[in-house]
């Protein structure tokens, strides 16, 4: 079997927000104005939160939630990193690392020296930015800094309402299990590391993919498989209670799906990114709406990658006027579920536990 892929598809609702800053906004005639992030496609306007941001308030509500024990971050000059330890820090293991090292090797004479080496890990879970399905143009409003005494302080802020997309991609066999040959990219782990992960339980596997000069396959270290089965669900499970984002004090939104495609493939492409698209609002705004036939055209196309239930989970007062079409979905394709939020998310993590 190929490489599973855990992908996931979202969109979110949030009203008179500013989820994530761009710094100080120059057109403003405010000396203390703040700008929203957005970017522009077709010479429209598109509000978003950088992939950056979303991954944060993942790792938080990781943190939080599941009490993941998160890796101890060292700030040397212009650079950080984490421990870049994943046997020992979940978060390492699944949002990944680059670190410079020292380890011991022995050299062919059987001599013990200390070399410099770098540990990297691509990440197994990828995601997009979050951006508003149609087209927004941010508001600049007034506020000010006021207490009981003295004069307020006033500065402008831009906010907007928006539907957001977004989407995410977890390799499930890449979870749990690193490399350690001395190939770019490809040295998750230093030798001390993987001595630690395998008297705690690891096992080594073949790769299925890479060999070395003499055809034998390279050899990975894979952690137990309750730690990669936990820590494959909980990141799944956290989308529930995921939070975040810039001036919540007073503009605070709810970040968590509205509306969720679950599925596990065995291809690396996302095929759910256009199942949302926009009509023309009016001059400043698009209405953002939710394309039933290209989501029919999805589970047509990739009838033989998907493996198990696609679960799609819908929250009652979103998009109320495609429940009817979500809900003929179960009846024209037998492994599609239609759900609550979070029963597809519980529902899909169980469904997890057995593609391991």
């Amino acid at each position: 079997m190929s490489n599973l892929k855990a992908q996931g598809f979202i969109l979110i609702d949030v009203d008179v927000v500013a989820l994530n800053n761009a710094g100080k906004n120059t057109q403003s005639n405010f000396d203390n104005a703040v700008g929203t992030k957005r970017i522009y496609k077709d010479g429209k306007s598109y509000v978003y939160v950088s992939g950056q941001a979303w991954r944060y308030w993942w790792r938080d509500t990781l943190q939080k939630t599941f009490n993941w024990n998160l890796s101890p971050i060292t700030r040397d000059s212009k650079i950080a990193f984490t421990a870049a330890n994943p046997i020992e820090y979940p978060d390492d293991d699944i949002f990944g690392y680059m670190k410079a090292a020292t380890e011991e090797v022995t050299d062919e004479k059987g001599k013990v020296k200390k070399e410099n080496v770098t540990v990297t890990r691509v990440s197994p879970l990828k995601n997009s930015v979050l951006v508003s399905v149609g087209s927004v143009r941010p508001v600049e409003n007034w506020s000010s800094m006021a207490r009981q005494d003295g004069d307020s302080v006033p500065y402008g802020k831009q906010e907007y309402s928006a539907i957001m997309k977004g989407m995410f991609s977890l390799d499930l066999e890449q979870v749990g299990t690193f490399a350690t040959y001395n190939k770019t990219g490809f040295k998750n782990l230093t030798e001390a590391l993987k001595k630690t992960a395998l008297e705690r339980g690891a096992i080594e596997v073949e790769d299925k993919f890479l060999k070395d000069e003499k055809g034998n396959p390279y050899k990975l270290v894979r952690i137990e498989k309750t730690i990669r089965q936990q820590r494959t669900i909980e990141t799944i499970l956290a989308l529930k209670n995921i939070s975040g984002g810039a001036m919540q004090t007073n503009n605070m939104g709810d970040v968590t799906p509205k509306f969720i495609v679950l599925a596990t493939l065995n291809s690396g492409n996302h095929p759910f990114s256009h199942i949302a698209s926009s009509t023309e609002k009016d001059k400043d705004n698009d209405a953002a709406v939710l394309n039933i036939e290209a989501l029919k055209e999805i589970l047509k196309d990739y009838k033989e990658n998907f493996i198990g239930t696609v679960f799609i989970g819908r929250r009652s007062g979103f998009l109320d006027e495609k429940a009817n079409g979500l809900n003929a979905l179960e009846t024209e394709f037998s492994n599609v579920k239609v759900v609550t939020i979070n029963e597809a998310i519980d529902q899909y993590a169980e469904q997890l536990k057995n593609q391991l």
